[in-house]
């Protein structure tokens, strides 16, 4: 027997779309420390028009949808709720993005 341990999935290699909603993902997460970055707000929504069309390129239908009421989000008023918001939606992103490659969607 080998000591090689419990096997562990490993999450899909990023692509670009992957890579998107992962930095998505950090900067949403940034914003519970800093809520009022504007510059922050701003990548959110320039990152946040990458991920619908490259989503959008590769046929799914739900991720622009999900970009669209996120960009809603961003541009609302700094709250714990907007953040919360924002955190939850690229949670769902990457979430999509994993089961699409993993190949499960």
């Amino acid at each position: 027997m080998s000591d090689q341990g419990p096997r562990r999935s490993h999450p899909p290699l990023l692509d670009a779309l992957g890579k998107l909603c992962t930095e998505g993902k950090q900067l949403a997460d940034y914003l519970w420390q800093v809520p009022n970055d504007e510059p922050a707000r701003q990548k959110i929504l320039a990152l946040l028009d990458q991920i619908a069309a490259e989503s959008a390129k590769q046929g799914r239908h739900e991720m622009p949808k999900i970009c669209e009421e996120l960009k809603t989000a961003a541009r609302a008023t700094p709250s714990p709720q907007q953040v919360d918001m924002l955190v939850s939606g690229f949670d769902r992103l990457v979430n999509l993005w994993q089961a699409a490659k993993s190949g499960l969607l």
